[in-house]
């Protein structure tokens, strides 16, 4: 019954959080951002059947990226924290590794796109003598790219548009701190995000077996 009820709680707990907290007091404004992915974590807790494999990692990613989010006004700190989250999801990919050429070569746009996004970040963070942090998001942003790619290669269409939603999320957020201002991008930045992981909750299922050897079972020959 819990469960039943858990996306509408997020959904109503997001939307508050985007919407309605002012960003004062400070405090409080971090506590409502935490809310929605506790309710998220609890909800990818409820998802996966005893022995699943694929859901630890998952909830291990989730912990570390609500830790990112009470910890993001320090910037490095909360991006490191969301960088380890983004290792504990490939990881959960991994496991649900389902091979097809088609979904391969998604590595290659993924790759083009991510260099042009960390080519404008780096220059600019150049532009503005904030040589520091071009190795730090040299790291995040090929992480980042590698777990949206390996959640192409689950072949689970949650996975994916988790996945994808999250690449969308961070890409706002970078372009929007270190490049030039986007119209509504706390809006926007926040609704991909709380959408992305909750897709990547939704995830999970019930089958323990799910993984690397049903993948490889299940899967159909390439086209």
């Amino acid at each position: 019954m819990l469960t039943k009820w858990l996306p509408a709680a997020i959904l109503i707990t997001g939307l508050a959080y985007i919407f309605v907290i002012p960003e004062e007091p400070l405090l409080l404004k971090i506590s409502c951002k935490v809310i929605p992915m506790l309710l998220i974590l609890l909800y990818a807790s409820k998802k996966g059947g005893r022995g699943n494999r694929y859901q630890i990692p998952i909830l291990l990613g989730l912990f570390f990226c609500l830790i990112g989010d009470g910890l993001l006004i320090w910037f490095l700190i909360g991006l490191s924290a969301f960088l380890i989250g983004h290792l504990f999801y490939i990881a959960a990919f991994l496991k649900s590794w389902n091979f097809s050429w088609l979904r391969f070569a998604t590595i290659l746009p993924i790759a083009a796109y991510s260099t042009v996004i960390c080519r404008q970040i780096i220059l600019s963070l150049i532009e503005t003598g904030e040589n520091g942090l071009i190795i730090p998001v040299i790291g995040y942003v090929t992480v980042i790219s590698l777990m949206g790619w390996t959640a192409m290669m689950t072949r689970n269409a949650v996975a994916i548009i988790g996945g994808m939603l999250f690449v969308i999320s961070d890409s706002i957020l970078a372009w929007n701190k270190f490049i030039d201002v986007i119209a509504f991008s706390g809006p926007l930045i926040m609704l991909t995000y709380y959408a992305a992981q909750f897709f990547i909750a939704a995830s999970i299922r019930k089958d323990p077996s799910f993984g690397f050897a049903n993948g490889l079972k299940n899967e159909t020959p390439s086209t």
